[in-house]
């Protein structure tokens, strides 16, 4: 069954429910307003009987057929006197006798004046609500009966009617439900035809009916964002793929040439056996740097960690040691109290990519990391980024025309740049006055906060 159909039956059962409901609440009512009424009617006629009003009983002139034997419906009523020993007299109304129980002698006997009870009877075919009035010690008892067919016939009729407006209530209640239902759940059918073509595999053309303030617009709305979300990594993941098998394939090739030339080992030079084995050990460092970058890339490893309170300052001065010991080069830290809410290792890992970037341009020059207001800089004097580099040296596997030759995977400033979007911020590469070039990040700033010491400059 689907949502439309429950939904449907929800809203009929709940129409039902409440027709019905009231339903029996109004008939419990009319039928206990009605017996109220034909009691108050017994007393007061009983009353009035007792007194010698007999005439209250005296049936109206009205035309009568043979078969009408004495029910006349414009006197429905019959009494009788009951005397001290339990004899019966009749007083008036129909011809019908009323049953006189033991309770009723024993009010007529001892029964202190106004004492009664009601009870009910049947007389032939018709049925009789009866009161049993005392008259005093001695005096004996009125017994008055009223007909109360017509009592039942109202509410077997009301009955009828509150039965066929019950069910009128369902129909109604189920045709309004199936609308509603219809109106509520047209757009998640839609949207479920989305996610099946979705889980077929596509991503690309699938327009997803967006619109609407409520819960099924808002639901909507952030599917859509994060199918565009997925369309854009699967993108993403396809040219990763394609750009790693670009650059794999080059260590590849050369891999396979030095194999192919080692099976010639014997018949090389020993000079000559040297440089194939730098090449084959260079190009090895090269395929395993590559492999461990597109595997960090490729899973964002950096994004698991925790965020944690981080001075930069540190951050960049621990990234400059590990690459002093590397590079053996000049490097200097110059940095202020920036304390930023992140995650340490990923920011000491893109401080260590952009050292790492200006000692590969720069090797033998002093190289410079800035820190200020949650923005990072390194600074160097190598070959400086042209325009036409400066927009695409962060894109993955990128190489400038100066760095064909160099050694690198093309995905540190990558990593570099998903790293700064992670902390909200930003990445920027631009010549340096005099010569270089100018890479770094920011942070974002509802990440800074306040400083809690002065800066200070590290050689």
């Amino acid at each position: 069954m689907n949502l439309r159909s429950k939904l449907a039956i929800a809203f009929a059962g709940v129409g039902a429910a409440a027709a019905i409901l009231v339903g029996v609440l109004s008939y419990q009512a009319a039928s206990q307003r009605i017996d109220a009424e034909l009691d108050r009617s017994l007393l007061t006629t009983s009353a009035e009987v007792a007194a010698g009003a007999t005439q209250v009983l005296a049936p109206s002139p009205v035309t009568r057929g043979p078969d009408d034997d004495d029910h006349d419906e414009a006197q429905p009523m019959v009494a009788q006197a009951i005397n001290p020993d339990g004899t019966v007299r009749p007083i008036g109304g129909r011809r019908v006798h009323l049953d006189v129980g033991d309770a009723d002698r024993a009010l007529a006997a001892t029964g202190s004046l106004g004492d009664r009870r009601y009870w009910e009877l049947t007389a032939g075919r018709d049925d009789y609500r009866v009161i049993t009035v005392a008259l005093g010690p001695g005096r004996g008892a009125v017994q008055l009966g009223i007909d109360v067919d017509e009592s039942r016939h109202v509410l077997s009729e009301l009955a009828t009617r509150i039965t066929g407006v019950s069910a009128l209530v369902l129909v109604v209640a189920a045709l309004a439900g199936w609308l509603l239902a219809r109106q509520i759940t047209r757009r998640l059918v839609r949207l479920t035809d989305v996610t099946e073509l979705v889980s077929d595999g596509r991503l690309d053309d699938v327009a997803v009916p967006t619109g609407g303030r409520d819960e099924v617009g808002r639901l909507a709305t952030s599917f859509d964002r994060m199918l565009g979300r997925l369309a854009d990594a699967r993108a993403d993941q396809d040219r990763l793929v394609q750009d790693a098998a670009h650059e794999l394939r080059t260590p590849l090739t050369s891999l396979r040439t030095n194999a192919s030339v080692l099976r010639r080992f014997a018949e090389l030079t020993p000079d000559a056996r040297g440089r194939l084995l730098d090449d084959v050990d260079g190009e090895t460092r090269e395929l395993t740097h590559l492999v461990d970058e597109l595997v960090e890339l490729a899973t964002r490893r950096y994004e698991a960690e925790e965020p944690a309170t981080v001075e930069l300052g540190e951050v960049a001065e621990h990234a400059a040691e590990r690459v002093r010991r590397r590079s053996g080069g000049a490097i200097t830290v110059e940095t202020d109290a920036s304390v930023v809410t992140g995650q340490a290792k990923a920011l000491e890992r893109a401080v260590s990519n952009l050292l790492e970037n200006a000692v590969k341009f720069a090797p033998d020059d002093p190289i410079e990391v800035v820190v200020r207001d949650g923005r990072v800089q390194v600074l160097d004097r190598g070959p400086g980024i042209g325009d036409a580099d400066a927009a695409r040296v962060f894109d993955r596997f990128h190489r400038a025309d100066a760095a064909r030759g160099l050694p690198g995977s093309g995905l540190g400033l990558a990593i570099v740049r998903d790293i700064a979007l992670a902390h909200g911020g930003t990445v920027f590469a631009e010549p340096r006055p005099g010569g270089g070039a100018v890479v770094g990040f920011t942070v974002g700033a509802d990440l800074l906060l306040p400083n809690s010491h002065p800066g200070h400059v590290d050689g």
